[in-house]
Parts: C-alpha cells; structure tokens; sequence
C-alpha cells in the first residue's frame, strides 16, 4: 500500500528533524500565501536587516512585495540619507532609511498590521510595556516631538514612539501616571543599538 510510507515518515516529520530546524509551520498559514505578514524583532523587519542594501529592490523583497515604495533624499542631522517610503494606496506605512549606496540603518513602521515578536503593536498602551519611564525614556525629536521614545525592554534595537495628551511643558517627560495611558503611534527598528 502507499499508505505506509507515508505513516513511516509522519513521526519523522512533526519531530522536527534536523533536516527541517528551518521549517516554520506558520508558513502554511493562507494569511502567508500571499505577502506574508510583516513582524519586527531586534534583528529587523521583515526580511530587513542591518546588511539589506538601500536599494528598491531589495527592499520591496524584504518586505515581501507588500507595498508600493516610493524613494527619495534628505538630510538628517546634517547628514544625507536614503530613504524608500513603502505606501499601502495613498498612505505610508512604513519609512526605511539608510546611507546612500549603503545598507538600511533605520525602519519606520506606522502600519498597524505589524507586530513585534513579543506581541506589541500600534496602540499598544505604555502600562503594557512599561511600568516607568525613567531609564527607558527620552523625549521625543524631529517629527516625534512632542512624544517619548522609548527603549524595547527585549532589544535595544527596537524602540517605541508613544502619544497621548498633557498639558505639562513639552520639554519634560510626563509623569508615570500619565504615560500608562499613552499608546504606541509608531514602532523604530535601528541597525545601532540605542
């Protein structure tokens, strides 16, 4: 019978034999068949890492063709940079940046269909993640001013941009009790630890 084959080689499989350590069972998920989802850890988004070349290609591939990237130049701390906004329709929802004609140093993500690995995503709330800011926190700056960056307690790779009301001066950290409310409005992966 050709049944048997198969039964003799049915344990050998979902033991997880050596020969396919790199096997995920989440890849026969549908919602991977077609893109993938997209997830941050402190090794990079996606398939995003500190070695990812600042070129399109090579980042709609580490994206998994998700999005529609549109490229440009800027300056950044008197400093030129790269960067590829990937755009879902009309919005970005991601921002990667890098050196020209070198590697990704920075990602962006506003897009709140990604996660990290440990399970936190956009409007995630700081009491979720935090329990104090000191240590962990700074003020935010450039286009985050006006709310606090924080440090990922499981990679110093990852930080989280947190938002939320205070009427107390912009150039102080709110107090505790008012972060635990805040929620993430932005998740930054960095190729340096920070």
């Amino acid at each position: 019978m050709n049944i048997r084959p198969l039964l003799l080689g049915l344990p050998l499989l979902l033991s997880g034999c050596s020969t396919l350590s790199n096997f995920s069972w989440s890849s026969l998920s549908p919602f991977n068949w077609f893109g993938g989802s997209i997830e941050v850890s402190g090794k990079g988004v996606g398939g995003i890492n500190a070695s990812t070349p600042m070129t399109e290609t090579a980042i709609s591939e580490g994206l998994n063709n998700n999005y529609r990237l549109r490229g440009g130049m800027a300056t950044s701390n008197g400093q030129i940079v790269s960067y590829y906004q990937a755009l879902d329709g009309d919005q970005v929802k991601l921002v990667i940046t890098g050196v020209p004609k070198g590697q990704v140093q920075r990602v962006d993500m506003m897009d709140p269909s990604i996660a990290t690995e440990w399970g936190s995503q956009l409007g995630t709330p700081f009491s979720e993640l935090f329990s104090k800011a000191y240590g962990a926190c700074k003020l935010g700056t450039g286009e985050d001013e006006g709310n606090v960056e924080c440090v990922a307690e499981q990679s110093r790779y990852v930080t989280y941009i947190f938002s939320g009301r205070w009427a107390g001066p912009q150039d102080l950290i709110p107090p505790d009790d008012t972060l635990r409310n805040w929620t993430v409005s932005k998740i930054i992966w960095h190729a340096k630890a920070q």
